[in-house]
């Protein structure tokens, strides 16, 4: 039987029923928590997620995959906490998000890779709970140097421990086509690759075009709506709608990039 790292430990996939695929618990920046800690409601954050999860595992949701990575201020043990008191299983992800770290601007994949190693293989900062997915993201734009290189790294990082690769993208500007070139040219079994954020076009020809050289698509932004330029839930569900009839029903995961806490800062002035 397959497992899966969670925040809790190891658990079997076959446990890890109606599963969101890309959500987060707290979204901040890298180090507030620690050197500001008054900037963050930590303690409203986890009740808050507590009861809202509760209410979600009453309507069956039993997973969710917080993609929050280091440069979006992930707090390892609350999420721990979170999950221990909701009943959620809680699948947490190493890798980069775009606030790339500057010092990675410089360095080499080869330097970078052995992070998202350790964190996957040995456990997030001492606390001996494992990531199980890499996440990395580009945008507006599309993949900057910097961004390569963090891509080259996950690519390598997956290649070595096996766990997938979650990526946060501009859908409108096609970014997903550079981030599969990227990890083709690193060998990566695309079946790892899922391309998030892919419902913020209704252009199926990109999205199919992904689908057909192998990897998995994240519809992961419902209701939509939030940035200027993208579809609405009824654009976004037609969409689907679309893959579904083309054949690929199987290959679509949904979630809403949702956050119980979004860089409110609690502190008044």
């Amino acid at each position: 039987m397959a497992t899966i790292n969670s925040v809790l430990g190891p658990m079997e996939t076959s446990d890890m029923g109606f599963t969101l695929a890309h959500e987060h618990v707290l979204v901040t920046s890298a180090g507030i928590q620690h050197v500001y800690p008054e900037f963050i409601d930590r303690e409203g954050t986890i009740n808050k997620a507590v009861t809202e999860f509760k209410q979600a595992y009453s309507e069956g949701l039993r997973t969710i995959v917080d993609v929050t990575t280091i440069d979006l201020g992930r707090d390892i043990r609350m999420l721990e906490q979170v999950s221990r008191e909701s009943g959620i299983n809680i699948i947490c992800a190493t890798g980069t998000w775009r606030d790339i770290p500057r010092v990675f601007w410089s360095a080499t994949p080869d330097m970078i890779a052995p992070l998202y190693i350790r964190e996957i293989e040995e456990g997030i900062e001492g606390t001996g709970i494992k990531a199980a997915i890499i996440k990395v993201a580009n945008d507006v734009g599309g993949v900057t140097p910097e961004g390569e290189i963090v891509l080259r790294a996950a690519a390598r990082a997956q290649k070595a421990t096996g766990v997938p690769i979650s990526t946060h993208t501009w859908a409108p500007e096609r970014v997903g086509e550079q981030q599969v070139r990227i990890f083709e040219d690193e060998g990566v079994d695309l079946n790892r690759v899922y391309v998030g954020h892919s419902n913020d076009t209704t252009d199926t020809g990109y999205l199919i075009g992904l689908l057909e050289k192998g990897v998995w698509i994240g519809l992961d932004r419902y209701p939509g709506g939030r940035m200027p330029g993208t579809p609405d839930w009824e654009g976004r569900t037609d969409t689907i709608k679309k893959l579904i009839d083309a054949g690929f029903g199987h290959r679509i995961m949904l979630g809403h990039d949702w956050s119980v806490t979004l860089s409110i800062a609690s502190l008044q002035i």
